[in-house]
């Protein structure tokens, strides 16, 4: 947060009083009402000095612009809606799903060793197992 020195302060306080100033000679009936911005400038003016010292110098109401400050307030502190709606995801794999696998070890009288990992529903094992348990 930007802070500012007293007599910046004043200075912004004079401004916006001689806005608020050029507003009234410049609207159309006395029944207009006060623009949005310059309700905005009063309000922030209110950080700065108490709310009667901001009422009196820009000639508006005191309630009414305590009325402001408290709706400013509001709105600024209500959380925002976040009304959610379901969302349905399908999760998809990062990698091929493992089928049921096969594992298959076979040893000969020689000392040979073969394994055997498959995922193939039916492998070509009966001619494999055969071809290695024949004799050399």
């Amino acid at each position: 947060m930007k802070t500012i020195s007293p007599a910046q302060a004043e200075h912004q306080l004079t401004q916006v009083a001689n806005y608020f100033d050029v507003w009234r000679q410049t609207r159309t009936t006395r029944a207009e009402p006060i623009p949005p911005h310059l309700w905005e400038q009063a309000i922030a003016l209110t950080a700065m000095f108490p709310l009667t010292r901001v009422a009196r110098c820009l000639h508006v109401s005191g309630g009414e612009l305590k009325k402001r400050c408290a709706a400013h307030l509001a709105t600024r502190s209500a959380p925002t809606s976040t009304a959610l709606d379901f969302v349905d995801v399908t999760a998809t794999p990062v990698w091929p799903p493992l089928t049921a696998g096969t594992e298959i070890e076979l040893s000969r009288a020689d000392g040979t060793r073969l394994r055997i990992h498959t995922h193939e529903p039916q492998p070509p094992l009966v001619a494999l197992v055969r071809t290695f348990l024949e004799p050399a």
